[in-house]
């Protein structure tokens, strides 16, 4: 006859995972089974993949990169901020935080494209079209992104990568909902550095997440870019990011 063994279970001393959940990664583990790996183990040797976080080559291309861009774009970056300073009043960047890497905060820096008694420091209310926020050197930065090379300093101190999911604000809106209520595995994106660009906004999925369909997809790309990374998919999602977003001007 089996034992009964019972426990006794203290609801104090348990803290909600919820509550944990910016020191956790949400990526599921995969695990083939021991018969199914040893069936195959001798004429199938199975190579470990690296995910683009641990990659020291994808590390190294970012510094090398961002480094490079920073130094061509001085000039440009010293006008521009310029320019802001003397159109509209307020700071020159602007600051918040954003989701990174498992899920911790950093602070993101872009050129300010608005007015800073109209802004929105948590960023929850998204840039529509036409938005009356946007300031007029904000417009031409916006449309030509060039906002959004200040990141480069992120992606030299580690925060961001040059090509990753794209760093959100905590309590994110989705279809009015909160983007890990639309999308449960939303937190899985986590799992790699967040980037400048990405296989997303490359694909079409960058803008207003309003409709669900376009704000899931955004996710799946996301999750995809991690799972099929390699170093010739970031030069890639680079060359289509520069002919789509600097050269044809499809932000707003």
């Amino acid at each position: 006859m089996a034992s009964i063994v019972t426990a006794r279970f203290d609801q104090n001393n348990v803290r909600p995972l919820w509550r944990e959940r910016n020191l956790i990664s949400m990526r599921p583990v995969e695990y083939a089974g021991a018969s199914a790996y040893s069936a195959y183990r001798s004429r199938h040797p199975r190579r470990l993949r690296i995910e683009p976080a641990a990659s020291i080559t994808k590390r190294v291309f970012d510094i090398v990169v961002a480094g490079g861009a920073l130094l061509f774009f001085a000039p440009l970056l010293i006008a521009v901020a310029i320019a802001i300073k003397l159109t509209s009043p307020g700071p020159v960047m602007f600051v918040q935080r954003r989701y990174g890497y498992r899920n911790r905060s950093f602070r993101i820096y872009k050129f300010r494209t608005m007015r800073t008694d109209a802004g929105d420091i948590r960023g929850v209310k998204q840039t529509v079209q036409g938005d009356s926020r946007v300031t007029r050197i904000g417009r031409i930065l916006r449309k030509t992104s060039l906002d959004e090379i200040p990141q480069l300093l992120n992606v030299l101190k580690g925060d961001m990568s040059l090509v990753g999911p794209r760093p959100h604000v905590p309590g994110m809106l989705a279809a009015e909902l909160l983007y890990e209520d639309l999308v449960p595995y939303y937190f899985q994106r986590h799992c790699a550095r967040p980037g400048i660009t990405g296989l997303a906004q490359v694909s079409g999925c960058r803008g207003s997440t309003v409709e669900a369909g376009r704000a899931i997809s955004r996710i799946d790309y996301d999750l995809r870019y991690i799972e099929k990374w390699s170093l010739g998919m970031d030069i890639m999602i680079i060359m289509r990011t520069v002919r789509r977003e600097f050269l044809s001007g499809n932000a707003f």
